[in-house]
């Protein structure tokens, strides 16, 4: 990829329906599968694994898995998902102005 493409790089790592929706959700904190999943009911659960796997591999999600029974995973922000928030945060402020504007 030509390095002129930086917004096409960013799009790779967070583009799509849920990436960033995931994202949000876990600006809050870490949070479990399950948790995550009722955040976002309308996600199945084999899309749900398969993003937090892509983000993970791209180095914005960290999984962590404690050594406990039942078994716990949380899911959390990596240093580099962390620098996202303040995107996040004005993408959620210019959802909302967005949703006024096309008011009836």
């Amino acid at each position: 990829m030509p390095e002129y493409c930086t917004v096409e790089a960013a799009m790779e790592v967070v583009g799509g329906k849920w990436k960033m929706a995931i994202l949000n959700y876990l600006t809050g904190g870490p949070q479990r599968f399950g948790e995550l999943k009722r955040a976002l009911p309308s996600i199945t659960q084999r899309m749900l694994t398969r993003q937090l796997r892509e983000l993970e591999a791209d180095g914005i999600v960290l999984r962590t898995v404690y050594a406990q029974v039942p078994p716990k995973v949380e899911y959390s922000l990596t240093t580099i998902g962390k620098s996202l928030e303040d995107i996040l945060q004005r993408l959620e402020e210019w959802g909302a102005w967005y949703r006024e504007q096309r008011r009836p």
